[in-house]
This record gives C-alpha cells, sequence and structure tokens, in this order.
C-alpha cells in the first residue's frame, strides 16, 4: 500500500478529522479525502468513520497500527543515515496513579533521548490494553502478563493501595466500633476505575443494600486534594498516601492491602528507542518491588 496514503490515515486519526490532518501534512482537506479514498478502494473497506472526532474502523485500526510501525522504523532509519535524531513520537498508555508516582523519571530519561517527543495517553491499567491492540501506543502499563500478539510484557512490580480517609470521616461514619461502609462517601477516578468497581469486596456483605454517596474525581492530584479535605474515603497507592498517614492528615480505614501486579507490554520491534523507554521504565518502576507494610491507623 502507498506510505503516503497511510501516514495520511494515521494523521487523521491522530488529530481526529480531516481538516486537521490537512494542516498537519501541509496540504488541503480534498487531497486528504483524496488519499483515503484511493487507500479504501485499494483495501476494499471503509477505514475511517466519518464522525467527530473521525475514528479508524476495525480494517482501519490494522493499517494505522503499521503505519505507526512504518513511520518509526522510518524515523530511526534516518537518523541512522543522516547522523541526527527525527522527532519521534513515543506513544505510551500510562494509569494515573502511575504517572503522579514512580512513573515520572521516565519523563527525565526520556528528555535525555535527544529530539524525541512523548504522547502519553491516560487509561486505567485494566484496559490500556485496548489501545496498544488497536495501535493507538507503542507500549502500555497493565495488569496483563499475557503479551498482546506481537508484543514483550515485563514484569515490573506491585503497587500497593490502602483504603483511608481523614479522621474525622472516619469517626462520623463508625457504627459501634464498626465502619458503616454502605454509607460512607467514597471517591471515585472515574468510570473506569477498575479498582473501585470492587473496593467493599471484604468489606460489606453484598446482600447488604448500598446507598453511597460517590464522588468521581478524574485528576490524581484532585483525588489525593478530596481524600485529604474529607470528601470521600479513596483507595490510595501506598507510595501517594505514605506521607500523609504519617503526618496524621489521613488514616487507614482497615489493615487490607489491595496489591495490583503491573506489567509494561511493548511492540516487539527492532528499535533502539523502544528499548531505551523498556529500560526507563523497568527503571523508575523499582519502587513497586520493594514490598512493604501497610501504615497503621
Amino acid at each position: 500500500m502507498n506510505p503516503v496514503h497511510l501516514q495520511t490515515l494515521l494523521a487523521i486519526v491522530d488529530e481526529g478529522s480531516f481538516e486537521l490532518a490537512a494542516l498537519v501534512l501541509g496540504i488541503s482537506p480534498s487531497a486528504v479525502s483524496q488519499r483515503i479514498k484511493a487507500l479504501e478502494r485499494e483495501a476494499g473497506r471503509v477505514l475511517v468513520r466519518r464522525t467527530s472526532p473521525a475514528t479508524a474502523t476495525d480494517a482501519g485500526e490494522i493499517l494505522v497500527q503499521a503505519a505507526r510501525r512504518m513511520r518509526l522504523l522510518q524515523a530511526e532509519t534516518d537518523a541512522q543515515l543522516h547522523g541526527r535524531l527525527a522527532r519521534v513520537p513515543l506513544s505510551v498508555a500510562v494509569n494515573a496513579d502511575s504517572l503522579a508516582t514512580w512513573f515520572r523519571p521516565v519523563l527525565a530519561d526520556v528528555a535525555g533521548f535527544g529530539d524525541v517527543t512523548l504522547r502519553l495517553q491516560i487509561e486505567d491499567e485494566a484496559h490500556s490494553l485496548a489501545l496498544l491492540r488497536r495501535g493507538d501506543v507503542l507500549g502500555a502499563l497493565t495488569r496483563e502478563a499475557a503479551p498482546v500478539s506481537g508484543c514483550e510484557s515485563l514484569p515490573l512490580g506491585v503497587m500497593r493501595y490502602l483504603a483511608v480517609s481523614t479522621p474525622e470521616l472516619r469517626d462520623d461514619f463508625t457504627r459501634g466500633g464498626e465502619l458503616d461502609w454502605a454509607h460512607m462517601p467514597t471517591l471515585r477516578f472515574g468510570p473506569n476505575d477498575a479498582l473501585q468497581d470492587a473496593d467493599l469486596e471484604g468489606r460489606l456483605d453484598g446482600s447488604v443494600r448500598r446507598r453511597r454517596n460517590i464522588s468521581q474525581i478524574p485528576s490524581s492530584e484532585a483525588f489525593v486534594h478530596a481524600a485529604r479535605v474529607g470528601l470521600g474515603w479513596a483507595l490510595l497507592p501506598e507510595l501517594q498516601a505514605k506521607d500523609l498517614l504519617d503526618a496524621g492528615e489521613l488514616v487507614t480505614l482497615d489493615e487490607k492491602v489491595l496489591e495490583v501486579e503491573l506489567y509494561w507490554q511493548r511492540w516487539r520491534l527492532e528499535s533502539e528507542l523502544l528499548e531505551r523507554l523498556t529500560c526507563s521504565v523497568a527503571a523508575a518502576a523499582t519502587p513497586l518491588s520493594t514490598s512493604g507494610t501497610a501504615p497503621g491507623s
């Protein structure tokens, strides 16, 4: 297939419209449309949903993945041939908790790679593989150990989560020495917050009717702040909660520790940049391999 047509398809998916893709490519929207029509004729399939934003169909996603691989390999080939680094976007899916804690050194490492751009997509670690399968990212943090077809999987360690709240909120919802889990206000990160989906397992009998007030806070920093001011109780990474627990701003609500194993999955490509990124992620994840003891309440 025509590489120019493939890169045009990739630009539409990345930018979300034919018009924005035209601006990025420096051509007219009609030229973009003609290229996609030619590619669809060659493939014998509709490749782009003409929606807002524009998205790839199932057939289009296969070609998008091929286009990303082609762009990365072409950029690295150019760098070797011309003795310079091309602008290579490294697309990565990362969960908000990791980005707010142990993943941050990766940003500094990538800054030292040269003329390389990093494109992060925030996604719950239970759902990030969908981005990898579609070819939207080159690597992803995930809970799944089994590698996606065409990918490699590297174990990173364990994220430990504690149930915490302010001392005042805990006291307000303690009845006869027991926490009233069914009615205590709760914090959720977002609709894909898989941790909170099962937050009451082992804490509340399933037959008990739940009348919880749930606040949704889709920002890691704001999520911690909401817990600190008593908007609700939360499952926080131990890495985030430790200093607040030591200071007495938060307390643990029980001794239960939720452990989430994390894996780094990446495309199986002969790519120096992906190798360097993988080494950076593995090094940054060192705190995850250190087992700890849940702080006391």
